[in-house]
């Protein structure tokens, strides 16, 4: 891989993203980066073995997107540990079972604060000033790239499985009104907290007009939690969570594990302005995805759409140039924003030629 930034056109990153999230046409199709989380492939693309990479792998990765030309970073994966693909492993990823039993995790929501303690115990300024340091330092290291990292359950959260292990999250939900919530309300309350914090670094300059935040709650088949369960309990605490972004320009894009098909329309109603992840497995293609419109009659904002399962995985090169050139077709035919981007994490099933052509297709003429 030789050096130095693939060639796009006049615009700077920050401009071209912006442009597309207004739903207006950038020079060249912007390109999102950061979940590249196979060392080989940044080692390649920087052309270093793997000793000089684990000297310094956080500013390395940095620099490899830079040479591949990506305009903004929602994260920057480096491993847990050497020798692995991943930023998690089996000890601090493990979701199914926490080793607590169901009365242990009902006593334990008994003792959290409750949500307006936690309200009254929340300093904006306080928050803010962290939260605005690491913007600031991230930023400086990504230079022209424009930082911009997800943030996970800012709006609200719905899954608390990550604390207290999937079964006994869904008999919670399932059977105990008042921790169920209980758990609703304080992820209402700390998305909230999240979505000022990213508002108010929004209206200073620090962070741009779109956030990728979400929630995994949909498998394959479907939701995890009943839609009508959301919509009495989680819809409001979304749309209320929501508001700070919406009053400062910024569009909140939703994370889309799963086939989210039943949860569109309450997304949208809750003030969601567009989606990432989607998978075309389950029936969320581009085309699908990029005709949604918002309750004012808007286009959407989309990361993607690059199935890392499906496509990314198994393609060839030059078909995935055509799936690139597809994407920017269909959403300009809608008025879609497009960010290319990858419905998640590339592993090393993902070959190297695919993400250069990922990379190299959105800075070529789409016919």
């Amino acid at each position: 891989m030789q050096s130095g930034a693939l060639s796009a056109g006049e615009m700077s990153p920050r401009q071209r993203l912006e442009t597309a999230f207004a739903l207006g046409q950038p020079d060249v199709t912007p390109v999102l980066g950061g979940w590249i989380a196979y060392p080989a492939h940044i080692m390649a693309i920087m052309g270093i073995d793997p000793d000089a990479y684990w000297r310094d792998p956080h500013n390395i990765s940095i620099e490899a997107y830079r040479r591949l030309g990506t305009d903004g970073l929602v994260s920057n994966f480096v491993p847990a540990i050497r020798d692995d693909f991943r930023n998690v492993n089996r000890d601090n990823y493990a979701k199914a079972d926490k080793g607590i039993s169901l009365d242990e995790a009902l006593a334990q929501i008994d003792a959290m604060p409750t949500p307006e303690q936690l309200e009254d115990a929340f300093n904006l300024d306080e928050a803010y000033a962290g939260f605005k340091n690491g913007l600031v330092a991230m930023q400086a290291a990504c230079r022209e790239m424009v930082w911009m990292p997800a943030h996970w359950g800012a709006g609200a959260g719905i899954s608390w499985y990550f604390n207290f292990g999937y079964e006994n999250f869904f008999i919670i939900v399932a059977g105990f009104e008042r921790h169920a919530r209980k758990l609703v309300e304080t992820g209402g309350v700390n998305g909230l907290h999240g979505a000022r914090l990213i508002a108010r670094a929004v209206s200073e300059g620090l962070y741009p007009h779109a956030v990728l935040l979400g929630e995994d709650i949909c498998t394959q088949r479907g939701p995890m939690i009943s839609p009508a369960f959301m919509e009495k309990s989680y819809l409001p605490e979304l749309r209320r969570g929501l508001e700070p972004l919406l009053e400062v320009g910024c569009k909140p894009v939703w994370h889309s594990d799963g086939d989210i098909g039943p949860l569109i329309p309450m997304l949208l109603e809750a003030g969601v302005k567009g989606f990432q992840g989607f998978q075309p497995e389950c029936g969320l293609t581009i085309e699908r995805m990029a005709a949604l419109r918002t309750p004012e009659g808007q286009p959407p904002v989309i990361f993607g759409p690059l199935a890392v399962t499906t496509e990314l995985p198994v393609c060839t090169p030059d078909e995935i140039r055509r799936k690139v050139h597809s994407s920017i077709r269909v959403c300009r035919e809608n008025g879609a924003g497009l960010c290319l981007f990858t419905s998640n994490t590339i592993n090393p099933d993902v070959p190297l030629a695919n993400i250069l052509a990922m990379y190299e297709a959105a800075r070529e003429p789409a016919n």
